[in-house]
């Protein structure tokens, strides 16, 4: 099957060869030469680090990266000029939580839509993502890969593949999947620790960088996920001991863990047990906020797809309650206890679209925190929850790191929506989008 894959993705390299610039014929198209030499130069830069504005910043990038980075650094001979002009130039965002399979029955119709999801995504300004579960099989491992050697264009991938599901969905039949996966009519499902151990070690087998398991159940419809007095139901999925083994067997084995969970029961098991990513948190109180921070444990808050649950949530509940509302006062918990707060999307749709990311910000702005906090939710403490270590290479505009780099025309300090308008997007050295003014555009030096 992965061989079926990877065909499927070579055939789509070759139909898309034509609409987007390479550098060269064959494996390694979209990656930037090794001996480049480019220099990067705007009259503003967003320090991810301290989430401030500094002027007159260049960056002087290497192949794939960044050589030294400073205001007013001399351009090196022989080095092509990039001039943004008065834009604001940032670092490439991270997007915590996305899914790119978002339709499609047959495995050829999924690897075409998972590529131009995460092509969308580039675009608009996120060189990096964590894909959160492929529905069924390892497509992404694939497409993943193949964009890490260059044949295909898209941003840089961590991926779950297949989740660990014990809920009750079917997403795509037809695909043939783990047997501790999402799949009821294949009579599999994760019992006991042993059992949460192997499929842990069967995920691993498949090349994945991340575990996810789901610890809340979901329902055949949103009605029956309300209680009369508009609480959620929030039934757990999995057992602590199920969740200590599958963390336990995960980190031994150098992967990390994400978690799916509402409330509860499921909720309190990934907390303590220690999930590396734990998102939505939609009922976390006071206490579970403190334990969060003692654990060191950041907060994954996933607001595209809340949205897009607003109206029916609301229609289920008479008004009175929304996963929205509920996601709101977690997060209000959590940045009262201090809690590390890292940004994911939940794009997976056309009601939950990739590409538009960007709306976000707002709300977390509205919220409680500055624009500065909201946009630092896409960059460091995003970098931090990624396996590997990639903090060293991603997340920020500084020496040695990959040259991920974007621009906004405005000030996004002084209006977050300004992040709607990414004009230049380049990854590892490579320019994937430039949509300033002629005059900021690359110039020969």
């Amino acid at each position: 099957m992965r061989q079926l894959h990877t065909l499927f993705i070579g055939a789509m390299a070759a139909g898309l060869a034509a609409a987007v610039p390479a550098y060269a014929q064959g494996m390694g198209k979209y990656l930037a030469p090794k001996d480049q030499l480019v220099a990067v130069r705007a009259a503003r830069m967003f320090d991810s680090r301290t989430g401030t504005l500094v002027n007159n910043q260049v960056v002087i990038i290497k192949g794939d990266r960044i050589a030294d980075v400073g205001a007013n650094l001399p351009i090196p001979a022989g080095a092509r000029l990039i001039d943004l002009g008065p834009a604001t130039m940032m670092p490439g965002m991270i997007d915590a939580h996305i899914h790119a399979n978002t339709g499609g029955q047959s495995e050829a119709s999924r690897a075409y839509i998972a590529l131009a999801n995460v092509q969308i995504d580039l675009a608009a300004g996120f060189t990096t993502v964590l894909d959160m579960d492929s529905r069924g099989g390892y497509n992404t491992v694939d497409l993943r890969d193949q964009i890490n050697n260059g044949r295909l264009q898209g941003p840089r991938m961590q991926v779950v593949g297949q989740s660990i599901n014990q809920r009750a969905t079917n997403y795509y039949p037809d695909v043939r999947t783990s047997r501790f996966a999402d799949e009821l009519t294949e009579g599999k499902h994760l019992n006991g620790p042993w059992e949460a151990r192997a499929a842990v070690r069967e995920a691993k087998l498949h090349g994945v960088d991340y575990i996810k398991i789901y610890t809340t159940q979901d329902f055949a419809g949103v009605m029956h996920m309300w209680k009369p007095d508009a609480t959620l139901v929030n039934s757990p999925s999995l057992t602590f001991e199920e969740v200590q083994a599958v963390v336990d067997e995960a980190h031994r084995l150098g992967l990390k863990v994400a978690c799916h969970t509402y409330g509860g029961e499921g909720m309190n098991s990934c907390i303590n047990a220690g999930v590396d990513a734990n998102n939505h948190l939609l009922e976390l109180d006071a206490a579970g906020a403190r334990t969060l921070k003692q654990k060191n444990l950041p907060m994954v808050v996933t607001l595209d797809d809340l949205f897009s649950l607003e109206k029916e949530d609301l229609e289920a509940t008479g008004g009175r309650n929304s996963r929205l509302k509920l996601a709101e006062q977690a997060f209000k918990n959590a940045m009262a206890a201090g809690v590390t707060i890292v940004l994911g999307s939940g794009a997976t749709s056309n009601t939950i679209p990739h590409g538009r990311q960007w709306d976000q910000f707002a709300k977390l702005v509205q919220w409680g925190m500055t624009p500065a906090q909201a946009l630092q939710a896409v960059y460091l403490p995003a970098a931090r929850l990624l396996n590997y270590g990639w903090e060293r290479d991603v997340g920020s505009i500084e020496k040695g790191k990959y040259a991920d780099i974007i621009a906004v025309p405005g000030n996004p300090l002084a209006d977050v929506n300004e992040m709607e308008r990414v004009r230049f997007v380049m990854k590892g050295g490579a320019v994937v989008k430039n949509d300033l003014a002629p005059a900021q555009n690359t110039a020969a030096r």
